[in-house]
Order: C-alpha cells, then structure tokens, then sequence
C-alpha cells in the first residue's frame, strides 16, 4: 500500500518533469498517452484486487476500496476533461472566419 503511494508519487514527479522540461523532444501526444496508460493501470490495477477478493486472497479490505476508488475517480476526471476537449472542439468550429 505504502510502496504504492511512493510509485504513485514517483509517476507524477515524472510527469511533471516531462512537461517542464525544455526539450524539443516533449510531445502532447506522449503526454497524452501517458496519462491514458495510467488512468488504464488503475483500471486494470483495481480489477485485479477485486478478483483477489473474490477468491479470499486479499488480507486487507481497505486496499480494495482504495484502488477501485482511485480508478474510478481518474476515470471520472479522464471523462471530463474529454469533454471539456469536445467542447472547446466544438465551440472552434462554431467560429465564422
């Protein structure tokens, strides 16, 4: 759980990194990517402690919760920024030259 927390923290001091640094080799596309893997991980991360669950393999309930919550949550803001994405698409194309 703690190691988690630590790999967690690791990733987005990664991701920050990422994005200040001043390459020319950064790319939204890259980012973009990334931040979709991971949001995935948590998915599949949460999946399979709930699998473990039903097979009475997990000792602590408290980390189930805690990664189906976790996805779910990065689900839900994954899903609003791609609509604030279509949105902002739409309003553009909405623009009369």
């Amino acid at each position: 759980m703690y190691i988690n927390k630590i790999n967690d923290y690791n990733k987005l001091l990664s991701l920050n990194n990422t994005i200040t640094s001043k390459d020319d080799s950064v790319n939204f596309t890259e980012i973009l990517k990334n931040a979709l893997n991971n949001v995935n991980n948590m998915q599949i991360e949460s999946e399979e402690y709930k699998k473990m669950l039903a097979f009475g393999e997990v000792d602590n309930l408290h980390d189930v919760t805690i990664a189906s919550e976790k996805a779910n949550i990065a689900l839900q803001i994954t899903m609003s920024i791609r609509n604030k994405v279509v949105e902002a698409y739409k309003e553009i194309m909405r623009i009369q030259i």
